[in-house]
């Protein structure tokens, strides 16, 4: 027979130990899960092609602003090299004058760093790590930039700015797809 003071001292932790240990388990396994990586993004492996040319600037800005009028949205466009330098830029009567600028971070930031500004945006806005683009010189955290693809290379950026960044984004995108 097993004395009774034994007895309690194997009971104790038979039943206390899981009801603690049990949830730190399930909490620290949840919490690695959030933690585990994103699958890598190939933005940084896209070539570099030649910089965009003043024609073709000019085209993905009027792409854009053509979405911008279509829709009744006010806004400033700038078209980028792919080292950030200004090819082209046009603000639409009436626009907010601190879009001037933005749309030109936007552009900038998306050449730059080779993807789109929203994915800056959304990075912030899961917070946690995604916090570091904060400390990212030049990054714009605002839908609104996009890379200039064309035949697999990056030749510059298109930026807007002007209404909400959803809108941004939109008449980016316009932009950029009437060079395809």
């Amino acid at each position: 027979m097993i004395p009774r003071r034994i007895l309690k001292s194997l009971v104790f932790p038979i039943l206390v130990v899981p009801i603690f240990v049990v949830p730190m388990l399930v909490l620290c396994a949840g919490y690695a899960a959030g933690q585990a990586p994103a699958p890598a993004a190939s933005f940084y492996l896209t070539p570099i092609g030649l910089a965009i040319n003043l024609d073709t600037a000019k085209k993905a800005a009027a792409g854009a602003l053509a979405e911008a009028r279509k829709n009744g949205w006010l806004m400033a466009v700038a078209v980028v090299e792919p080292n950030g330098a200004l090819v082209y830029y046009e603000k639409m009567d009436n626009t907010q004058l601190g879009s001037a600028e933005v749309a030109i971070d936007k552009a900038r930031s998306a050449a730059l760093y080779k993807r789109p500004t929203k994915a800056f945006q959304d990075a912030v806005a899961a917070g946690g790590a995604g916090l570091r683009v904060l400390a990212l010189r030049g990054a714009e955290p605002v839908e609104g930039g996009l890379p200039i693809v064309v035949d697999g290379k990056l030749i510059g950026a298109i930026g807007l700015s002007g209404d909400l960044s959803e809108h941004d984004g939109q008449c980016a995108a316009a932009g950029a797809a009437g060079l395809k």
